[in-house]
């Protein structure tokens, strides 16, 4: 058992007798013994360590979702085939019995054709801040009608509202309209008087509710008829309900046991990466939809913007929502990821990736052999080399050492980033400064060559530590501690 929390290991060794601790995922990850973890961490830390995992040869299981970007999930899913792994994602309802049960009356035909569903997932409980309700609650409603429609769909809408935080909604109502006519509407609050959690499905036939909340009758079949006076008017014929017996077990050790048996058959899951994958694309076009307040089809072309004065070669990738301005050249075979803004007079590649969100100011040239991971910032003409003893008379392309800039950090105006070298994440250049050597996560550094000055926060605030190497951003709140010469992240606000 793995937690960064040491009185929670406290409590759980003292519940678990004999179980090994761990104090941080690294100390997990190099246990040769361990062949499988569980990820169970708040979302945005998913893709991080699930790729870290999957990376050290582990199976893994991580909770829903998959992960908050598709292009992450996506990795991830490469990545578990690439090291024939384990990949499963926590959509606990596949696993109830009442669903197996429902499914098989759906497969036998005893609902007749299905027409729509309608589910609710709605509570007074845990509010979050760092993912809104529709990441929170309806991964398992979008998973489950996936499953019972049998066909992904290709129209999204979703609506809602953020009462009590901005830009963090906590009521939602998303719609999946299927090719075959169906319709799923998915119903999620974390502002509600009380627990429900209800799944309505309507056939020709019959109706079927699924009510987690009542014991004795999660599952009711209703023989409703509509019938029509003289071929022109409806008339509904209802009719008594009928419970429907389950055999008991409990979801969580279900689903649980369902991950060991894949691990040791070395099967597929049956909520496995690919189906994460697709309840991940689903929550990303509703909540494009919830922000600019529009339908989302299920496929859409990618869509970017370059300036007629600038060259993008062949074999280039470039991600949806990017903007490359005024007298740019992208050379062959490099990829820029999604809502970039590239500057005037910017020059990529060749083989050069860059991540998604990131600002590249005017008068920059990012050569072969740099990779911006996501958010950087490159401030007006900042240099990048690629080689360290470069002669004009002598061809060393084959000596080009790679440098890397990790996900968040600022590389400030007319600063020169020597070639060889990796930038930590969310760490700070100044402007003008020379950078020879490495640069530790969330480190400031300035000068000719370069020296720590101090800390940074995510955010970008500069932190002051207390005598206990403690300190507390003035800014967004998050806390850190400094331990042997590195930042560690104690709560994110």
């Amino acid at each position: 058992m793995c937690d960064i929390d040491k009185e929670i290991l406290n409590v759980l060794k003292e519940k678990y007798k004999g179980i090994k601790m761990a104090n941080s995922f690294s100390e997990a990850l190099n246990d040769r013994n361990i062949k499988a973890v569980a990820i169970a961490t708040p979302a945005y830390k998913h893709y991080e360590m699930a790729k870290e995992a999957l990376l050290s040869d582990k199976d893994v299981f991580v909770e829903k979702p998959l992960s908050l970007r598709v292009e992450e999930g996506e990795e991830l899913v490469k990545l578990a085939k690439e090291k024939n792994k384990i990949l499963m994602v926590g959509h606990i309802l596949q696993y109830h019995p009442v669903v197996n049960k429902l499914k098989e009356l759906i497969n036998f035909g005893y609902l007749g054709k299905l027409q729509y569903i309608y589910s609710n997932r709605l509570n007074i409980g845990k509010l979050r801040t760092e993912e809104n309700i529709l990441w929170s609650f309806a991964p398992h409603d979008i998973s489950l009608s996936l499953s019972l429609v049998g066909e992904e769909p290709e129209k999204v809408s979703a609506f809602g509202e953020a009462y009590l935080q901005k830009g963090v909604y906590d009521v939602t109502l998303t719609i999946l309209d299927f090719p075959s006519q169906m319709k799923a509407h998915i119903f999620v609050s974390w502002l509600h008087p009380f627990k429900e959690q209800r799944l309505i499905v309507v056939g020709n036939k019959r109706m079927v509710v699924f009510d987690d909340t009542n014991p004795k009758e999660k599952l009711v079949v209703y023989p409703h008829k509509v019938e029509w006076k003289e071929g022109k008017i409806p008339i509904a014929q209802k009719a008594e309900k009928e419970v429907i017996q389950i055999e008991d077990g409990e979801p969580l050790k279900l689903e649980c046991q369902h991950f060991l048996e894949c691990i040791e058959k070395r099967k597929e899951p049956k909520t496995n990466g690919e189906e994460g994958l697709k309840v991940l694309k689903i929550l990303n076009m509703a909540e494009e939809s919830l922000k600019n307040k529009v339908s989302v089809s299920y496929i859409k072309e990618k869509k970017y913007f370059v300036h007629s004065t600038s060259i993008v070669d062949e074999d280039v990738e470039i991600g949806e929502g990017t903007k490359i301005w005024h007298f740019s050249h992208v050379l062959r075979s490099s990829k820029i990821g999604e809502k970039c803004i590239i500057g005037q007079n910017v020059m990529i590649g060749p083989d050069v990736t860059i991540g998604d969100r990131c600002k590249i100011q005017n008068n920059v040239s990012i050569y072969k052999g740099v990779t911006l991971e996501d958010e950087i910032f490159v401030g007006p003409a900042a240099v990048f080399t690629n080689v360290y003893n470069p002669r004009a008379f002598i061809e060393r392309k084959h000596e080009f050492k790679d440098t890397l800039v990790k996900r968040g950090a600022t590389i400030g105006a007319n600063a020169t980033i020597v070639c060889g070298i990796t930038i930590g994440k969310y760490a700070m250049v100044g402007a003008g400064a020379v950078v020879k050597k490495d640069v530790p996560d969330h480190a400031i550094v300035v000068g000719v060559p370069a020296r720590l000055i101090g800390w940074a926060c995510r955010c970008g605030t500069t932190l002051e530590f207390d005598d206990n190497d403690y300190a507390k951003c003035n800014y967004c709140g998050n806390e850190y501690k400094l331990k042997d010469g590195n930042m560690e992240l104690v709560s994110q606000k």
